[in-house]
């Protein structure tokens, strides 16, 4: 569905038609009778289509309970003007993938892998060094969200403090490690490293949507 931006978003998760809605007039006709609705309000486009993405209950519980009783309560989302990132990982370790995109539009900025024999955490921790890294390049001070506490802990400590051990086929994975916590020791990042709230928000944009 394409909405025009405005100032105030309503998510139908269950109703006569589900969908993102730009007014209170179409909304209430979705959900006005309409037994078990699941709708809510939000401040921003780019909120909405999170929250849709999302479970209701996560916008009803995990620290809004005014929600319950006032599901049109507006809470404080991520910035939407900055950035962020994931990693997908099939086994532990297994095949590895990172990528990070624009927060906003979901535009992919870049995507690395797939590579062997790694972590998501450590795939993690990569993508946000290749964003902070391309950001000061540019001369850019937006935000960055990750989903994995870990590695934006390894990130603040300038270290990736993996448990993985390097063997004949995460040669190459390993390399980058090195070179990420080389480019941590030279390089002072301005940019914010925040944790994806994903009860409340919903999957962080750049999730590869594989669970």
């Amino acid at each position: 569905m394409n909405v025009p931006e405005k100032n105030k978003y309503y998510v139908v998760w269950k109703g006569r038609q589900p969908g993102i809605y730009n007014s209170w007039e179409e909304t209430s006709y979705q959900v006005h009778g309409f037994q078990g609705a699941e709708f809510k309000a939000f401040p921003s486009l780019q909120l909405a289509q999170v929250a849709y993405r999302g479970e209701y209950s996560n916008y009803i519980q995990h620290g809004y309970p005014d929600a319950v009783q006032n599901p049109f309560i507006i809470f404080e989302g991520p910035q939407t003007d900055s950035y962020c990132v994931d990693a997908a990982c099939s086994g532990n370790p297994g095949r590895l993938e990172y990528r990070g995109v624009y927060t906003q539009t979901g535009k992919e900025i870049f995507h690395r892998g797939p590579y062997a024999n790694g972590t998501n955490n450590i795939g993690e921790f990569l993508a946000i060094i290749h964003i902070l890294s391309l950001l000061k390049k540019m001369g850019m001070n937006q935000t960055v969200y990750s989903d994995s506490e870990t590695a934006i802990t390894w990130v603040k400590q300038k270290i990736c403090k993996t448990q993985l051990r390097p063997d004949d086929k995460n040669q190459e994975l390993f390399k980058l490690i090195s070179r990420a916590e080389i480019w941590l020791a030279q390089n002072e990042s301005h940019n914010e490293v925040l944790k994806w709230d994903s009860k409340a928000w919903g999957e962080i944009p750049a999730d590869y949507g594989r669970k």
